[in-house]
């Protein structure tokens, strides 16, 4: 089974410690943010609980084996229109997240679960837990038909969450901070240490209290599961001393391979991502289109703006034939784009690409860091999280007719020191007059030429930008744009960008 190609199964609730108690008789979204407001005057106190039998020597396959009871630990109805499984800790998910639900009892014990006989004793069910308590949560929906109730969203792992539109698979993951991404030294990981279910009126509203060592943080949301599943969120930061390095709205995906190269990666299959392109709509207007690589080394990419109107990681395929993997159904995966409310100032739009040679760990990092760094005291971000069907449908409308709907690259076959690029850009709609249209292409450095623009008679609607890149001897990196204009000047697609460097090999 494929990475991230099950979801977990379902548990019960722990006390908080003492520290981060929720005030009695307040009001419940105030009470968690007053809670996490607390937690950042006091030092960061982990929680070191160990696991007990039989959940402490759990592996990939005996987790998987741990499976909710319905009216126990799953299928706990939270109004009309949604369902909770709490689930266990155990296998890669050992620290423990408190739950609180609407009318149910989430007290832990290993009596809310049945174990799989081929893994765990028949006592298993019976054994004390001691203080152990569940490590997430998932909700279900009737996403896709009217008698099935579907994954909608789950919560478990540090402060990761995925959430599903219609007909879509699990793919990218969003985080509710991030800290330290991309830095020297060691990333930081905030986590989840309380999920409380607010209620279900217009939608499903709930908080989740996150602790780290350098700030504390409530996320509050509210999620409306449909063709398009919308959760609005309000992130109320508290750090503990001052943060440089803060990620706010982190999407996190996986991208191995396909046309845009070099290709390094042996695999029956022509591309595998889960997302393929970083789009920013930024504060001047322009959307930027960025594919997504495998590089050699680690590369953080940061796009300045102020006041940005959205970003996303975005998958872009969707037909089969392009991954030819009906397991992974990566033609499936679903995109997400950040909308911020409110003015978010001065910052950049951060991209982090991590070398990787397969498909089972994600290596796609984007999010928002802020210009100047936060202070100790209260911030907020308010933003709306779209995850939708992949395609560039779902994308917020632009006026430019093209969207580019493939990108590759390739040696030079003539000379071997050039790198030529070719990028397709597609309409669904009316052409647009094309005659004086013009490609504006720039390097940081090395050589642009080769230059060309044409339609693609077996793909109507479909004009095919071309050019060779030469860099100069010993050139590690270069910055490349591209922006596609009519005779006039307005743009015609998004601008084109790709950072290019050298392969693992050195070659172009």
């Amino acid at each position: 089974m494929k990475r991230r190609g099950f979801l977990w199964g379902g548990a019960a609730c722990l006390a908080l410690p003492p520290h981060l108690a929720l005030g009695q008789g307040q009001d419940p979204e105030r009470s968690l943010i007053e809670t996490a407001r607390k937690a950042a005057t006091r030092p960061y106190r982990p929680d070191r609980t160990p696991l007990s039998a039989p959940f402490d020597g759990a592996s990939y396959d005996s987790y998987r084996g741990i499976r909710t009871r319905p009216g126990l630990s799953g299928d706990l109805a939270l109004g009309p229109e949604f369902r909770a499984d709490m689930l266990p800790q155990g296998w890669l998910f050992r620290e423990p997240v408190t739950i609180d639900l609407p009318g149910h009892d989430t007290r832990f014990s290993p009596s809310l679960y049945d174990f799989d006989n081929r893994y765990f004793g028949a006592d298993a069910a019976g054994q004390d837990a001691g203080s152990m308590g569940f490590s997430g949560l998932r909700l279900r929906h009737r996403l896709n038909a009217p008698d099935t109730w579907d994954d909608v969203l789950v919560l478990q792992g540090a402060s990761y969450f995925r959430a599903l539109a219609k007909d879509t698979v699990y793919g990218l993951s969003a985080r509710a901070l991030s800290l330290g991404t991309g830095g020297p030294t060691p990333e930081e990981f905030p986590r989840f240490t309380r999920i409380v279910v607010f209620g279900t009126q217009d939608g499903l509203r709930f908080g989740c209290l996150v602790d780290s060592p350098r700030a504390s943080a409530a996320l509050i949301a509210t999620l409306h599961p449909g063709p398009r599943t919308v959760l609005d969120c309000a992130l109320h930061l508290f750090p503990r001393v001052p943060l440089e390095d803060v990620g706010i709205a982190p999407l996190t995906s996986m991208f191995q391979h396909n046309d845009i190269g070099p290709a390094r990666i042996d695999d029956f299959r022509p591309a595998v991502h889960d997302s393929d392109v970083l789009v920013v709509d930024n504060g001047a207007g322009e959307r930027l289109w960025r594919p997504l690589a495998n590089p050699a080394n680690v590369q953080m990419s940061a796009f300045a703006d102020r006041g940005p109107r959205g970003f996303g990681l975005v998958q872009t395929p969707t037909d089969f034939a392009r991954f030819r993997d009906q397991e992974g159904a990566y033609h499936r995966r679903p995109s997400a784009w950040v909308a911020p409310k409110g003015d978010w100032g001065a910052g950049a739009v951060m991209l982090l690409e991590i070398p990787t040679e397969n498909e089972f760990a994600d290596n796609i990092v984007a999010f928002w860091r802020p210009r100047d760094r936060l202070e100790p005291g209260a911030h907020r971000f308010d933003y709306r999280l779209d995850v939708t069907a992949p395609g560039p449908d779902p994308l917020p409308p632009r006026p430019e007719p093209f969207w580019p709907a493939r990108s590759a690259s390739g040696v030079e076959p003539n000379t071997g020191n050039a790198r030529l690029f070719v990028i397709d850009f597609h309409t669904s709609g009316p052409l647009p007059d094309m005659i004086g249209a013009d490609l504006d292409i720039g390097a940081s450095q090395g050589t642009v030429s080769g230059q060309a623009l044409y339609p693609l008679e077996a793909r109507p609607g479909t004009w095919r930008a071309s050019f060779l890149f030469t860099p100069k001897a010993g050139q590690e990196v270069a910055e490349l744009r591209l922006r596609l204009r009519g005779q006039d000047g307005t743009p015609l697609a998004p601008v084109w960008l790709h950072r290019w460097t050298r392969t693992a090999q050195g070659g172009v």
